[in-house]
C-alpha cells in the first residue's frame, strides 16, 4: 500500500512539473515598457476614446442632430422630391435642391423605420417621427460643446497587446477603425495591462499626418488639437461652402467675368435688390470697381483676403453705401451659364451674379469634356442603382459622342441644349446605360460634380451624379 502512495506521489509530482514546463513554453512573459502602459480611465485613454467616439454632425442636414447619425442608405423626401441617400456625397444632392430657390421652404422628410448610431456606435431601430423626436432631443443645440473630439483622426490600423498580472502576454489584437478603438478602450479595466504599439499616426483637420511615439506625445497631440477646427456642430447646412476657396480663385472669378448684377442685397432685415436693378459691377484686377447704370458712373475698390471660410471681401464705392462692407466670402456657385459668389455680414447677405462673358467662365461642354468622369450616384425613381455603374469610366468628346469603359466599351452621344440647362444622353440600348437616355434638367454643375435630373416626365424623378476623377 505504501508503495503504491509513493507510486502515486511521484506520478502527480512529475505531471505537476511537465505541465508548469508546458505553460512556461506556451506563455510569453514580456515586461510591457511603462510609458506604452495605457491604463484605463487614464486622461490618454479618456482622450482617445473622445477621439474615436461617433461624430453625429456629419449629415445634420438629415437629422439636425449632433448626437447621432442616421444609418445609410436611407429614403427621404427633399422639398417632396424623393432621394435615397446612399452614401455622404448624396449631402451634396439635398443641398444643391434646397439652393435652388431662395425664397421657399425648404423640407426635408425621412422615411421610417431608420436606423441611428449613437456616439457609443450603438444601434438603435427608430419606426417613426415621435421616437426620432425622443432622441433628437437629447442632443445638444447647435455649437454646444460636446464630448466627441473631431479635429483630429487616427490612421488605422492599430496594433495593440494585452498582458495579465504576471506580464504575460495573452493577446495581440488589431484595431481598424474608430468603433472598434472606442470598444476597446471602454473594454479595460482597472487591472488589465495594455500597450500600444508605436509609432502611430494621427490625422489632423486640414490632413496634415503627425507621427506620435509613445502615449505622452498622444496625449499632448490631442489636447495641442483638439479645438484646432470648426466641428460644424450647427444646422446651417451651407455654412462649410467655402472649405476650399482661395482669394485667388475669387479673384480670378470676378476678374475675368464680365457685368455682375446684384442677384441679393439685405441689410438690417430690408430686402434692397430691387434698388439696384440695372447696375451693373466691374471687378478689375488692379482692385479698382466701375459701376454704370441708366448712364451714371461710379467708382470705387475691392481687395480679398483669406482662405476657406475666412475669405474677407471689401467693397468700397463712392456713392452706393448700401455695398460698402468688409464681408466674408459665403459660397462661389460656378453654375453652367452664370456665376454666382455670396457674400455675409451677421444676417446681411450681398450676392453678385453674372453670364461670365469672358473664356474664364465655361460652359457644361468645356466641362464635361475635360477629363474622365464617373456616376458616383444614381437613382432611379427613388431606387439606388449605383452600383451597376462600379467601374466605369466615362469620356465626354467634344465631338458630341461618349464612351463609357470597363471591362467593355459602350458607346454613346450626347448633347448640352438650352443655354446648357439641360442634358441630352443616349447609350441606345446598351444596359445598363440605356436607362441614362433621356432629357436631364441641370441641377447643378462645377468642374468636378455634374447633378441632373429626368425632366422627360416618365411618371418618377430620377437623379444622375457624375463625379470627375
Amino acid at each position: 500500500m505504501k508503495s503504491t502512495r509513493k507510486i502515486l506521489t511521484t506520478l502527480i509530482l512529475f505531471s505537476f512539473v511537465s505541465f508548469n514546463a508546458c505553460r512556461t513554453e506556451e506563455i510569453e512573459v514580456i515586461n510591457p515598457p511603462q510609458e506604452q502602459t495605457l491604463v484605463a480611465n487614464s486622461t490618454v485613454a479618456t482622450l482617445m476614446q473622445r477621439t474615436a467616439t461617433n461624430d453625429g454632425s456629419n449629415d445634420n442636414i438629415i437629422d439636425n442632430s449632433n448626437c447621432f447619425n442616421v444609418q445609410l442608405p436611407v429614403t427621404v423626401f427633399v422639398n417632396g422630391l424623393e432621394i435615397t441617400v446612399d452614401s455622404t456625397s448624396n449631402f451634396d444632392t439635398i443641398e444643391a435642391i434646397f439652393d435652388e430657390l431662395d425664397d421657399d421652404d425648404d423640407t426635408i422628410v425621412i422615411q421610417f423605420p431608420i436606423t441611428i448610431i449613437l456616439a457609443d456606435f450603438t444601434e438603435v431601430v427608430i419606426n417613426n417621427s415621435s421616437e426620432f423626436d425622443d432622441f433628437s432631443d437629447d442632443c445638444n443645440d447647435e455649437n454646444e460643446e460636446d464630448d466627441d473630439i473631431e479635429c483630429l483622426d487616427f490612421q488605422y490600423p492599430i496594433t495593440a497587446s494585452i498582458y495579465n498580472a504576471n506580464n504575460e502576454l495573452i493577446e495581440t489584437i488589431t484595431i481598424n477603425n474608430d468603433n472598434e478603438l472606442y470598444n476597446f478602450i471602454d473594454d479595460i479595466d482597472e487591472e488589465d495591462v495594455v500597450t500600444i504599439q508605436f509609432p502611430i499616426t494621427v490625422i489632423l483637420s486640414d490632413g496634415t499626418t503627425l507621427t506620435v511615439n509613445n502615449l505622452n506625445e498622444l496625449e499632448n497631440t490631442i489636447d495641442t488639437f483638439e479645438d484646432d477646427c470648426d466641428e460644424d456642430d450647427d444646422y446651417d447646412y451651407d455654412d462649410d461652402d467655402c472649405n476650399n476657396c482661395t482669394d485667388s480663385q475669387l479673384t480670378a472669378i470676378l476678374t475675368d467675368c464680365s457685368n455682375w448684377t446684384v442677384d441679393k442685397l439685405e441689410r438690417d432685415d430690408n430686402d434692397l435688390e430691387d434698388i439696384y436693378n440695372g447696375y451693373l459691377f466691374n471687378f478689375l484686377t488692379d482692385g479698382s470697381i466701375t459701376v454704370t447704370s441708366s448712364g451714371t458712373n461710379f467708382t470705387g475698390t475691392w481687395s480679398a483676403s483669406g482662405t476657406g471660410n475666412a475669405i474677407a471681401v471689401t467693397v468700397n464705392v463712392t456713392g452706393l453705401i448700401d455695398f460698402n462692407d468688409i464681408r466674408n466670402l459665403h459660397e462661389i456657385d460656378e453654375e453652367i451659364g452664370e456665376v454666382k459668389f455670396d457674400l455675409r455680414l451677421g444676417d446681411d447677405r450681398l450676392r453678385f451674379e453674372s453670364d461670365c462673358n469672358s473664356s474664364g467662365g465655361g460652359t457644361l461642354t468645356s466641362t464635361l469634356s475635360d477629363g474622365l468622369w464617373i456616376v458616383s450616384s444614381y437613382t432611379d425613381d427613388g431606387v439606388d442603382e449605383t452600383t451597376d455603374y462600379n467601374g466605369y469610366q466615362l469620356n465626354f468628346d467634344s465631338n458630341g459622342t461618349v464612351v463609357a469603359a470597363n471591362s467593355t466599351t459602350i458607346n454613346g452621344t450626347w448633347a448640352v441644349q438650352n443655354a446648357g440647362n439641360e442634358l441630352l444622353l443616349n447609350f441606345g440600348t446598351s444596359i445598363p446605360f440605356d436607362e441614362f437616355n433621356d432629357d436631364w434638367g441641370v441641377v447643378s454643375a462645377t468642374t468636378t460634380q455634374v447633378i441632373v435630373q429626368d425632366i422627360s416626365g416618365g411618371g418618377g424623378t430620377d437623379v444622375l451624379t457624375l463625379q470627375k476623377l
